[in-house]
């Protein structure tokens, strides 16, 4: 991994909220919360939007959202798979409990750092 110079936020709020690269992890974010409603499809979105954007937003203050939001997607979508998979043994509704949670925390905070100009 390259190490880039870090350009933080713009200390102006206002400025920060106009910038496109922030709208597009806030979009993303959103489509990450209706994926619990939407079987998941507009996570998948998300996370590919993620990836074709992401050379644009590399070095910015942005990148560790676009990189938070990857990993929650990942990470989610491997344990969600372990907890269907297990569901039969009455394991998996924990599993999948659990999974949910841990998303529902990190789209939160994630999207509240951005709020805030700050990192996940």
């Amino acid at each position: 991994m390259a190490d880039h110079e870090f350009i933080p936020a713009d200390a102006d709020p206002v400025a920060r909220r106009a910038d496109p690269a922030r709208n597009l992890a806030v979009v993303v974010y959103v489509l990450q919360g209706l994926s619990f409603f939407l079987g998941g499809i507009t996570g998948l979105v998300g996370v590919i939007i993620n990836y074709v954007k992401m050379d644009d937003v590399a070095g910015t203050w942005i990148e560790p959202h676009f990189r938070w939001q990857i990993r929650t997607f990942w990470i989610g979508l491997l344990w969600t798979v372990i907890g269907i998979v297990t569901t039969p043994l009455i394991i998996g509704w924990f599993v999948l409990l659990g999974i949910s949670i841990w998303l529902i925390y990190r789209i939160v905070k994630g999207a509240l750092a951005l709020n805030d100009g700050k990192q996940p």
